[in-house]
């Protein structure tokens, strides 16, 4: 999940470039599945919910406006101060970690944006952080289940684990290994899934530093269009997955 930067960078130069590019199989309790192609592609500036789910429910959930919606690419703007739903425990206590019970609370986001890019068959966002003047300060690889269609608007399952990438692409850093040691120990995800979590990390690392596309342009200028920086989930946001 999307908060900020971490410690122990490291150099670009350290990146693997030998990595396969498959994706052979899903991790954690809701098992991803292609997007479904009943389901009308939205248009730019359609406002739509990002939901995390966990063992079928809603864990997270909070609104984004199309920039794109292609074939082979999710473009998502998330306004600062944007109003989420987030999972609490009994006594109104934020939850880091997927548990049996929860319910969800509204909450705003702080006052940097983003700006999302996710891929088919790929298990990671690459998301572009820009602070409150509007300056990207981050790169963030998210790792999680490739998104699936709903009529809310997308669904995944996050796996925890991320990577935090400075402006200028100078190296990289793990972020929230801790959660998901935490996580194994737990049971929630296995030790294998956190080695393709790791592996997965890597290959987003990659994807920002070696520059590929849509990373080999210059997306600090980017600004979202009029309008756009207004957006509350959409009604049926706590629709049933399915």
């Amino acid at each position: 999940m999307f908060e900020g930067g971490g410690p122990n960078v490291r150099p670009a130069s350290g990146i693997r470039q030998d990595r396969g590019s498959d994706y052979a199989r899903s991790v954690g309790k809701t098992p991803n599945a292609p997007i479904r192609e009943e389901l009308l592609r939205h248009e730019p500036g359609d406002v739509v919910a990002i939901r995390e789910l966990w063992d079928g429910r809603v864990w997270y959930a909070w609104p984004a406006v199309v920039v794109r919606d292609e074939h082979n690419l999710q473009m998502l703007h998330v306004p600062a101060n944007a109003r989420c739903r987030q999972p609490v425990d009994a006594a109104g206590r934020a939850l880091r970690l997927p548990t049996d019970r929860w319910t969800l609370q509204d909450v705003r986001r702080g006052p940097n944006s983003m700006l999302s890019f996710a891929f088919p068959d790929t298990p990671y966002a690459v998301i572009l952080g820009f602070d409150e003047r509007g300056e990207l300060f981050e790169y963030y690889i998210n790792l999680e289940e490739p998104l699936t269609r709903s009529a809310a608007g997308f669904d995944t399952v996050d796996h925890l684990l991320d990577v935090t990438i400075p402006p200028d692409r100078s190296g990289w850093s793990w972020k929230d290994e801790d959660e998901l040691r935490e996580a194994v120990a737990r049971g929630i995800f296995t030790e294998e899934d956190a080695a393709w979590f790791r592996f997965w990390g890597e290959r987003g690392a990659e994807h920002v530093l070696l520059r590929e596309p849509p990373f080999d342009r210059d997306w600090s200028t980017w600004r979202p269009e009029p309008g756009w920086e207004d957006a509350d989930l959409p009604r049926n946001w706590d629709l049933a997955p399915g």
